[in-house]
């Protein structure tokens, strides 16, 4: 029996372990694949976020959720949540942020392998404060861009020198008034701690100031600044009104309050002296007038989304946010 050349032994052993031997990352798997939802419904100390999965690496996800730190990279070994197991789509609720900070976060998904991550989203805790009126009310306050707002509306009875503001309750009286003047909606008091008082313009725009000490009513200006920072007219109205249905009377439409404005349908009282639109509408007062009889506000609706820039007769009755000096 002959013997088989060297070469032919070393070209079988090559064949038998091409031929057998697997792929060690295919023998191995990999760590699951997945991107990161955007960031939504931020407020000061929370914010909601997730994930889609869309492969587990061949092998079970058993973990998954999202990771943040206030360093560009977070990890598991942060802070994280836990939303479940397997494959597709979640959403993760992150709370316990520290108001006024910059995060970063992005999904996670384990499986036996390792941790897969998804791309990072940046975001910012809305930076929230408190201020006193003269009268001793304290109304919490909240930044949006570079502007500090009340996030309440204004209740005041007395102007910064201590003067009252007279509370007007007379339709007639009210129809016929050239000075400042107050009033509850529907001269119910019980609707102060919800939705503040109304005030006419001459109230807003008096030289006594009706702001608290170091704060302003905004003019029209500003507002459209606060608009334009929210996107603009079409949707700022959503991302400043306060969601569901608890104070405004049926679908609103549009509103996530993402700004933490928070605004109510506090309704106005007309020039002739009545009340309307509570739980429908809320008018805010500018301290900047547009003619002789009128001046300008923004109005915000229940049925869409936006905030319009208006004229209103000083007459009437509307609500008035501040913001700081």
């Amino acid at each position: 029996m002959k013997r088989l050349p060297c070469t032919i032994f070393f070209l079988v052993a090559i064949f038998i372990f091409f031929t057998c031997e697997k792929n060690p990352t295919e023998s191995a798997g990999k760590v699951p694949e997945l991107t990161t939802s955007e960031v939504t419904d931020i407020r000061a100390t929370s914010a909601t976020c997730g994930g889609t999965i869309t492969s587990d690496g061949g092998s079970t996800v058993t973990a998954r959720g999202v990771c943040w730190s206030t360093g560009q990279t977070p990890i598991v070994k942060n802070y994280k949540t836990n939303d479940g197991t397997g494959v597709g789509s979640f959403t993760s609720n992150i709370i316990g942020l520290e108001s006024g900070t910059d995060y970063y976060v992005r999904a996670y998904a384990t499986n036996s392998i390792g941790t897969g991550y998804g791309s990072t989203m940046s975001f910012s805790t809305l930076a929230v404060g408190t201020v006193i009126d003269i009268d001793g009310n304290v109304y919490r306050t909240i930044k949006i861009g570079n502007q500090w707002w009340m996030a309440e509306n204004l209740k005041v009875t007395h102007y910064c020198n201590g003067d009252a503001i007279p509370n007007v309750t007379d339709n007639s009286t009210w129809s016929n008034l050239t000075t400042g003047a107050y009033c509850n909606y529907d001269n119910d008091v019980n609707n102060v701690t919800t939705y503040g008082r109304l005030y006419n313009w001459h109230a807003v725009n008096g030289s006594r100031n009706i702001a608290p000490t170091g704060w302003h009513v905004p003019t029209d200006a500003e507002w459209q600044t606060l608009v334009d920072y929210l996107g603009g007219e079409s949707v700022a109205g959503g991302k400043m009104k306060e969601i569901g249905t608890k104070h405004w009377d049926g679908e609103n439409i549009g509103a996530t309050n993402e700004s933490g404005f928070s605004a109510l349908p506090g309704g106005a009282r007309q020039g002739g002296g009545t009340f309307g639109v509570m739980g429908n509408h809320t008018d805010f007062w500018t301290s900047t007038e547009s003619s002789i009889s009128d001046a300008w506000y923004r109005t915000l609706g229940r049925y869409y989304s936006g905030v319009s820039r208006m004229t209103n007769s000083k007459q009437n009755g509307c609500s008035v946010r501040c913001m700081r000096d």
